[in-house]
C-alpha cells in the first residue's frame, strides 16, 4: 500500500483559499458600512506587483514585491467589492488611493483580538530587489507571529511538480 496520497482532482486548495479569502472581504465590508469596531484594526499584506495591485508608482519602487498597510486610525473612502478592496491612505504625508484584489493578499491580521489569515500567492516572474517592510501613516506597532497557533488559520498547499 502507498503512503503517500492520491492526487485530487478537486481543487481543495483553491476553493479553502477563495473561501477564506471570502471572510476577509466580509470583515471589510462590515467596516465599510459601520467603521471599525472597538480596537479592532487591520495589518494586510499583499504582493504589490500581483495581477490587479494598482498603487502610486513611489510604492511599488520603495516595495517591489509586498507591503503591509495598516487600517485603523486615518484611512478613507474604504470600499469594498466581490474581488477586491480600495482605501485611501496616507504614506510620509502623501495621501494615495490603493486598490487590492483579495487574490493578491498574502497575511490579514487583527491583533486586537489574535487573529490572522496567511495565504499563498503566485509569485510575480522577475527580479525584486529587497526592501524593508512597509506600514502606511499612523499609530506603529509591531506584528510577531503567534507560536501557540491560537486563531491563527494558515493556508500552505505546496504545489507538486
Amino acid at each position: 500500500m502507498n503512503d503517500s496520497a492520491p492526487d485530487s482532482l478537486i481543487p481543495y486548495d483553491e476553493i479553502v483559499q477563495e473561501a477564506l479569502r471570502a471572510v476577509v472581504g466580509r470583515v471589510l465590508g462590515e467596516v465599510e458600512t459601520n467603521g471599525l469596531p472597538g480596537d479592532h484594526h487591520f495589518y494586510i499584506t499583499f504582493k504589490t506587483r500581483a495581477p490587479g495591485v494598482d498603487i502610486p508608482d513611489h510604492l511599488i519602487a520603495k516595495f517591489p514585491d509586498e507591503m503591509t498597510i495598516v487600517l485603523q486610525n486615518r484611512y478613507w473612502d474604504l470600499s469594498v467589492s466581490e474581488d477586491r478592496f480600495e482605501v485611501g491612505l496616507s504614506f510620509n504625508q502623501i495621501s494615495s488611493m490603493l486598490h487590492i484584489p483579495f487574490a493578491a493578499i498574502t497575511s490579514f491580521v487583527d491583533p486586537a483580538v489574535d487573529f490572522a489569515l496567511q495565504f499563498q500567492v503566485d509569485e510575480v516572474e522577475g527580479d525584486l530587489d529587497p526592501h524593508e517592510p512597509a506600514q502606511n501613516d499612523g499609530d506603529q506597532q509591531t506584528v510577531e507571529t503567534v507560536d501557540d497557533g491560537s486563531n491563527v488559520v494558515t493556508v500552505d498547499f505546496g504545489k507538486k511538480k
